[in-house]
């Protein structure tokens, strides 16, 4: 497979190639080495596409893990505390854990323990690779990047997502990169507020 486009949001590629140019050569070289066409397997059974041969996402996530994996990419977690108070969460929001439990028990509120999780974490920048719904790259892009920055776990989000001409030969559902694309920049320049690259592959 290959990189067809990419976007730098808040100077996210400029960021990369400014401290880490290698790990946009890793992800280049993890993305080259999918065989896009071993992973046609899936059957449709969808109207209009019966018994047509499309690309398997379940099997290119997994190739994909494989090859980050291999490059030392590894899961991360960051926790944080939860209360139903506005104000308390805006207070809390930038103190670490522990900080935002005692101050939301402090404050005579119950606090919840909540996470998020990313797949691949290195060097400050995680990756993380979508050939599911639509919906997941929000949360993605506006929750699960943007935690780990707030958390100060990462400096740079990157986003894979297939091409149109990849997603048009895949089962109803998945988002593309033209539509993903649309989508971040009518949120404006500085939404959400951690830098990204968003990549498009194919194969």
């Amino acid at each position: 497979m290959r990189i067809v486009e990419f976007y730098s949001h808040l100077n996210g590629y400029e960021w990369l190639m400014h401290h880490h140019p290698s790990l946009w050569n890793e992800v280049n070289e993890v993305v080259q080495s999918i065989d896009a066409e071993a992973h046609k397997t899936k059957v449709s059974k969808e109207k209009g596409m019966v018994g047509k041969m499309l690309y398997s996402p379940k099997e290119m996530n997994a190739s994909m893990k494989v090859a980050l994996e291999q490059r030392h990419w590894k899961e991360e977690r960051t926790t944080y505390w939860v209360t139903k108070d506005a104000k308390l969460i805006r207070r809390t929001m930038h103190m670490s854990a522990d900080e935002q439990r005692e101050e939301i028990e402090r404050a005579g509120e119950k606090a919840f323990l909540s996470y998020n999780q990313t797949d691949f974490v290195k060097e400050r920048v995680a990756v993380e690779v979508q050939f599911g719904k639509y919906s997941f790259v929000a949360y993605d892009l506006f929750v699960k990047h943007l935690a780990f920055y707030v958390g100060d776990k990462i400096d740079l989000g990157i986003e894979i997502l297939p091409m149109k001409e990849l997603q048009s030969q895949m089962s109803s559902g998945p988002a593309y990169y033209e539509g993903e694309l649309y989508n971040l920049i009518r949120e404006g320049r500085g939404v959400p507020a951690v830098p990204l690259i968003l990549v498009g592959i194919a194969p």
